[in-house]
């Protein structure tokens, strides 16, 4: 082979080797796959962002609601879905609690998925019965101690974010609270005012009117850092259980091998949006922080809930889903 003919087969080898990553987007509409009906936290954060996301993109960005399976049915169309960046999960806390509840899953989610960002975290707030003496962390831990199984916690169902907050609870005070176990958040604070159970770990946005309104007490949170919707109120963390933390949250997660110029172009776009004071502001209305995590601190984060999540269904028996 001479010289030239050499030089061409190098250039069409180079050609065809061009990566993927040098395609535009978006190049067309897209969709953000919540796995849960619509109407919960996880929609309205994903309603909020959309038509920011549109006016960002210049695309349209749909909301495609597809609940079932403990959030694996919405899930897994994401893991099977083209990694071309045109749909994307957002990414509740079951994505890191699933995996330890079931045995089998359709997808890997350690090698199915790309992070790309946190969006928002909602702590929990621990909210007792006003019947109930203590009045901080360190009484109700004092409470539990003297009463071994007498304390009973409510929550949304086995397995879910609320009750295994509880079961951290109990693992980090040294006591044993029993849980009970309702259909939704809604029966479970009813209960909790009826007297019918002591307290519960529950998302801060349902208990803000209650507390407010002096039918809650509530007694720490479970963020590392004080809530802006409830500034008054210590963490867990500050009140002696030492990185305590349990939050709700949204993020956004692509299939795996999507391009990371694509990966990083929706991580800043955004992460921008979530900056923005009027985002700020509407997030923490809601009971919630914004947060615009890098893709490295969202894919720590998943990952470092995931192995704390793990350890704790563990320790506490928690069975399947």
């Amino acid at each position: 082979m001479n010289y030239c003919k050499y030089r061409i087969l190098l250039i069409f080898l180079f050609l065809g080797a061009t990566p993927v990553t040098a395609q535009p987007f978006p190049v067309k509409p897209l969709r953000l796959i919540v796995p849960f009906a619509a109407g919960g936290s996880t929609d309205i954060v994903a309603r909020t962002m959309a038509p920011r996301l549109t006016e960002t993109w210049g695309q349209p960005v749909v909301v495609d609601n597809r609940p079932g399976g403990s959030t694996v049915i919405g899930t897994d169309i994401v893991a099977k879905s083209p990694p071309d960046g045109h749909t994307l999960l957002v990414t509740p806390a079951p994505f890191t609690i699933v995996p330890s509840l079931m045995k089998k899953l359709p997808y890997d989610p350690q090698k199915d998925f790309e992070p790309i960002t946190l969006i928002n975290t909602t702590p929990l707030v621990v909210a007792v019965h006003p019947g109930v003496p203590a009045k901080n962390i360190q009484g109700l831990i004092t409470l539990a101690r003297s009463k071994p199984g007498a304390l009973n916690f409510g929550s949304s169902g086995s397995g879910g974010s609320n009750h295994l907050a509880g079961e951290l609870f109990n693992a980090m005070a040294g006591v044993k609270m029993v849980h009970v176990p309702y259909k939704g958040n809604a029966p479970a604070l009813t209960d909790l005012i009826g007297g019918h159970v002591d307290l519960v770990f529950n998302g801060l946005t349902s208990a803000i009117p209650l507390i407010r309104g002096g039918k809650l007490r509530a007694l720490g949170m479970t963020s590392l850092t004080r809530a802006a919707a409830m500034p008054d109120v210590p963490t867990l963390d500050e009140q002696g259980l030492k990185g305590f933390l349990a939050v709700a949250f949204n993020g956004l997660t692509a299939p795996a091998r999507t391009p990371k110029a694509t990966i990083d172009k929706i991580n800043a776009d955004v992460v921008k949006i979530v900056k923005t004071p009027e985002m700020a502001e509407r997030l923490k209305a809601d009971g919630s922080d914004p947060a615009g995590y890098t893709v490295e601190q969202s894919q720590k984060f998943l990952r470092d809930e995931t192995v704390k999540w793990a350890k704790v269904i563990a320790a506490a028996g928690v069975t399947g889903l």
